[in-house]
């Protein structure tokens, strides 16, 4: 079977899915928590330990209550996924974004000319954000492209669509970026996950030096495009969820790309810290280590829970 057709098959089944109502999908998805817990799996390792080095003044009652509610949020996170990606983004939008802050900031943003960098942080529901910012006008979204073709055909099919180029993070990724920004339009970049070693620099996060981009203060430094975060934060028990659009800290835009980077990761922290169940902890953000510094990688002994 052809990658586009398994694509259309795997997008088919998630709309079927996504149907199910949402009290029942959201029992579904405490469930899938459960069982990561329960069978101490990867999610569960990884957000465990993640929260043990960023929340240090938890004791363990607090480190086991914020693991189970990250959890819970991860698989909630999942699922509302689908149903944005099987349904129309418009109705999306109109039926599950009940607040908005920040949109004249955004569209002002645009209509400079100047090009606009999102950094958007895996917090909420970012899939929700890109629709609502190709609701306002083109964008360039980056992305990184699952191994299996199959795969990129099915986020091709559900993250596509009017006004969204998906661009792939690899070579030519920066030059398109360029161009987007130098014609005055919009990039959303995913600014918390770890560059490849040499292409980063470390500086603190929660405390922690972790390897962390440097594309977003070099496209900003070198085109003049205004840098804002962007976020979609859960509110409510159902589908609910408040859109936030906020300038970044000037220092973002350096040339330094320590302090550019510095200043990144602390407008980062600061939305995590809103909720941090809603925060992708299950991510392995600090497993490269700074050279020389003798550290071993964090995760290498977090197989078992206490």
């Amino acid at each position: 079977m052809n990658p586009e057709r398994k694509a259309r098959l795997a997008h088919r089944a998630a709309a079927l899915f996504a149907r199910l109502p949402w009290p029942l999908l959201r029992a579904l998805a405490n469930g899938v928590a459960w069982l990561w817990m329960r069978s101490n799996a990867r999610e569960s390792r990884v957000t465990r330990r993640n929260l043990e080095l960023a929340y240090p003044e938890l004791d363990r009652t607090g480190h086991a209550s914020l693991h189970r509610e990250v959890l819970r949020s991860t698989a909630l996170q999942a699922f509302e996924t689908l149903h944005l990606w099987s349904r129309p983004p418009a109705d999306n939008l109109r039926t599950h974004l009940r607040e908005r802050h920040g949109e004249a900031l955004y569209d002002a943003a645009l209509a400079s000319g100047k090009g606009v960098i999102v950094a958007a942080p895996h917090f909420g529901n970012w899939e929700l954000l890109n629709q609502w910012l190709a609701s306002r006008g083109p964008i360039a979204v980056v992305y990184k492209a699952p191994d299996d073709p199959a795969s990129d055909a099915f986020l091709q099919m559900a993250r596509g669509g009017h006004n969204v180029q998906q661009v792939r993070a690899e070579g030519t990724a920066v030059r398109q970026l360029f161009k987007v920004l130098k014609d005055g339009g919009a990039t959303g970049i995913l600014p918390d996950q770890q560059p490849k070693a040499g292409d980063g620099v470390f500086v603190p996060f929660f405390g922690i030096p972790a390897l962390t981009m440097t594309l977003v203060n070099r496209l900003a430094e070198r085109t003049g495009a205004i840098v804002l975060y962007g976020w979609c934060e859960r509110t409510g028990p159902g589908m609910q969820f408040a859109l936030h659009i906020e300038a970044a800290d000037p220092s973002v835009s350096n040339p330094d790309p320590e302090l550019a980077a510095t200043a990144l990761n602390a407008g980062i922290e600061r939305i995590a810290r809103r909720d941090p169940a809603q925060y992708q902890w299950t991510y392995k953000r600090y497993t490269l280590r700074p050279e020389g510094s003798d550290e071993a990688d964090p995760y290498a002994t977090a197989k078992h829970p206490h």
